[in-house]
C-alpha cells in the first residue's frame, strides 16, 4: 500500500528520527498549502509562552500563541473555522481556513464572537521549497496522515499530540510514544 501523499489539509507527523531537529522534533504540522511551488504548514503542538494579547495590544482576551515553524517567526498567522465572520480567508480543507481580515478578527475576538475554540494563532510558519517536502518524505522525516479532526483540529493544543499520533500509527511507532524527548537523557 502506498503512503499517503502530502496535500493541503493533511497532517505531517515528525518521524522519531527528527529528534535532533530543534524546530520539528515531535511536531505535528497542518499543511495549509502544497503545490509545485512548495509547501506551507503550521506546527499544532508547540505552545509558546505568549498569549495573543501580549503581541497584539488591541486584543483584550488571552488566547495561547503557538510556534508555527522556523520561517518568519516575527510574523503572526492564524487559522480558524469561521469564514462567514472573517472575510478574505482561504480554505485549507475540512472547514479550516487561513488568514483573513485581521482588523475585523480583532473586533470579533474582543466582543467574544470568536472564541479560542474558533481560532489558533502562530508566530512563524513551516515552509518547504519546491520538491523539498517530497525529498524529506523520501528520507522518512515525516509521516503523512489524514486530519480526522477536521475543523476541530484547532482545539488539539496538547503538547502530547505527537505521542497520541505515534500511538495511532501503531507498530514500531508505539515504542517511540514513550521514549524521552531527548534520548541522551534516558
Amino acid at each position: 500500500m502506498a503512503a499517503p501523499t502530502p496535500k493541503k489539509g493533511k497532517l505531517l507527523i515528525a518521524e522519531p528520527a527528527l529528534t535532533g531537529d530543534v524546530s520539528f522534533n515531535r511536531s505535528v504540522v497542518l499543511l495549509a498549502e502544497h503545490n509545485e511551488e512548495g509547501s506551507v504548514g503550521f506546527i499544532l503542538n508547540k505552545p509558546l509562552e505568549y498569549d495573543i494579547c501580549d503581541l497584539v495590544t488591541e486584543i483584550k482576551v488571552s488566547f495561547k500563541v503557538f510556534n508555527g515553524g522556523p520561517v518568519e517567526q516575527d510574523n503572526l498567522y492564524f487559522i480558524h473555522k469561521v469564514p462567514e465572520l472573517i472575510e478574505g480567508s482561504v480554505e485549507i480543507s475540512d472547514g479550516i481556513y487561513w488568514g483573513g481580515n485581521f482588523e475585523r478578527t480583532i473586533e470579533l475576538i474582543n466582543d467574544l464572537t470568536i472564541t479560542e475554540n474558533d481560532i489558533r494563532f502562530f508566530l512563524g510558519y513551516s515552509g518547504w521549497a519546491s520538491l523539498q517536502l517530497d525529498q524529506e518524505l523520501l528520507s522518512k522525516s515525516w509521516v503523512v496522515a489524514p486530519n480526522q479532526y477536521q475543523s476541530d483540529i484547532i482545539r488539539k493544543s496538547s503538547s502530547a499530540f505527537w505521542k497520541e499520533k505515534m500511538i495511532e500509527l501503531g507498530g514500531d511507532y508505539l515504542i517511540w510514544s514513550n521514549s524521552p524527548e531527548n534520548p541522551i537523557l534516558n
